[in-house]
């Protein structure tokens, strides 16, 4: 299986890109195809490098984080992800990686591999912990606007997804609110009840995200501007509660003794917060199995995008969507 990973996306290219693919070849089985600038990636390359299952394929663009999204893919035709895209659409691999700009991302993956047939918008979707397990929320950035409908196809692609991938059964799905009442919400949530209601899944109705993280839904649906705004609250909040308890332990000689006591349930809370340790969102919704990671990503964050995207894979997910989306519209 091959993977195609875009070795210039990270604020720090394409050294995490490098030690992300090494560690996948080694852990994973796969092979790579790294995209980018050659003369730029072999000034980095280790002497341990397996070139015979990490090939390097020659992008002469890159697109950066300070690029608008639109303009600067068209100006640059030939980006890393634009090169990867259209690799991945020939067949040349099973799914796409990058932790580049998300707007050149999502600009590349929609142009170059279409929307599935019958998917209105397809969606960011990124993988949360929560008290029971974990939960997947859509949309975390694609569309800033959404309609009922989209919130419906939402519902349909985060079902297959959690069922699938998380292994729920009967997925319970939500809406994303400030209250969990019907009437709550704003215009966008109240004129997508009804529909949602009527989907054919397991839909529980409105949420807050106390329960989200109580474990009281599987799927979350949301605009992708709400779902920008709870992504990047969850990982702030999550990271300044790591960054204290650490302060604390090591504020006086009994702290750091009682801190070490506590030291392998505190491990397991920061790896449960670690935006690495999930690896990528993935674009749901395009005809290709599509990862999309932070610019800060580490070589561990990379690692475990590629790992999804192995995963992903292995289940088929593209197929499994794209069949509930045609008996959606066929009811």
């Amino acid at each position: 299986m091959t993977i195609i990973l875009d070795a210039m996306g990270s604020d720090n290219y394409p050294i995490p890109e490098i030690e992300g693919a090494m560690m996948a070849v080694q852990n994973l089985g796969v092979e790579i195809g790294l995209v980018g600038k050659t003369e730029i990636i072999k000034q980095h390359l280790p002497d341990n490098f397996d070139s015979s299952k990490i090939k390097i394929i020659e992008a002469a663009d890159i697109l950066e984080m300070t690029d608008k999204p639109v303009e600067a893919s068209r100006k640059k035709p030939n980006n890393s992800m634009a090169v990867g895209l259209r690799l991945l659409k020939e067949g040349e691999g099973k799914a796409f990686v990058t932790a580049g700009n998300t707007g050149g991302a999502l600009f590349n993956a929609i142009s170059i591999l279409k929307r599935m047939q019958g998917v209105q918008r397809p969606a960011l979707t990124a993988v949360f912990p929560t008290r029971k397990g974990h939960c997947v929320v859509l949309d975390i950035g694609a569309n800033a606007d959404c309609r009922p409908d989209f919130f419906v196809q939402f519902g349909i692609i985060g079902s297959i997804f959690s069922e699938k991938v998380l292994g729920n059964n009967k997925p319970r799905v939500a809406m994303l609110s400030n209250g969990e009442e019907e009437g709550k919400g704003n215009q966008l949530i109240k004129d997508s009840k009804e529909m949602m209601k009527n989907a054919g899944f397991n839909f529980v109705g409105n949420i807050e995200p106390k329960e989200i993280f109580a474990g009281e839904a599987d799927v979350i649906v949301c605009d992708g501007f709400t779902g920008n705004v709870f992504l990047k609250t969850s990982e702030a909040v999550g990271r300044l509660m790591t960054d204290i308890i650490k302060e604390d332990i090591k504020s006086s000689f009994i702290t750091s003794l009682g801190g070490a006591l506590v030291k392998p349930a505190f491990k397991r809370i920061r790896l449960m917060m670690d935006p690495s340790e999930v690896g990528a969102a993935r674009l749901l919704g395009v005809n290709g199995l599509v990862f999309i990671g932070h610019g800060r990503s580490n070589a561990t964050a990379i690692f475990n995008g590629i790992k999804a995207a192995h995963t992903d894979v292995k289940l088929n997910l593209i197929n499994e969507i794209q069949i509930a989306i045609e008996n959606q519209l066929s009811t």
